[in-house]
């Protein structure tokens, strides 16, 4: 039987999880992010009211996390969208494409019954810790 290690990825400067999770865990070269939710570490309120305030803020709490693992926004392969309303779709877009270039990850997004705290919005990603090189 192999073993695997399982790294729990954190950092100072994101908000401190509000239930039993991990911010991030690594197995191998494979990161796996927890939904995030738009979060101001400094105050731990929502970062706005909007769905574009609140995708700035989990995307910068995103690097937080890869930079702790190591690694930047290039090596995010999978990103999962949460919204609350679709209608916000365009909107978080733009803001998505301020930390992502192409070649972008590849990508889900769709509307849901509720987040929590009354979010507006919530992403989770995958990640690898190899070296990336385009086609």
């Amino acid at each position: 039987m192999s073993t695997i290690i399982r790294k729990v990825i954190t950092s100072t400067h994101i908000p401190r999880p509000r239930a039993p999770y991990s911010p991030a865990v690594q197995i191998g070269d494979t990161l796996y992010v927890s939904g995030i939710l738009g979060l101001d570490p400094k105050t731990n309120e929502m970062a706005g009211s909007d769905a574009a305030a609140q995708a700035e803020q989990i995307l910068k709490n995103l690097g937080f996390l890869l930079e702790a693992a190591g690694v930047s926004y290039k090596n995010v392969l999978k990103v999962t969208i949460l919204l609350a309303d679709i209608g916000d779709f365009a909107k978080v877009g733009e803001v998505y494409t301020k930390y992502f270039q192409a070649p972008y990850p590849a990508r889900t997004t769709f509307q849901v019954g509720a987040l929590p705290f009354n979010a507006r919005i919530e992403m989770d990603f995958i990640a690898t810790a190899a070296t990336i090189q385009d086609e």
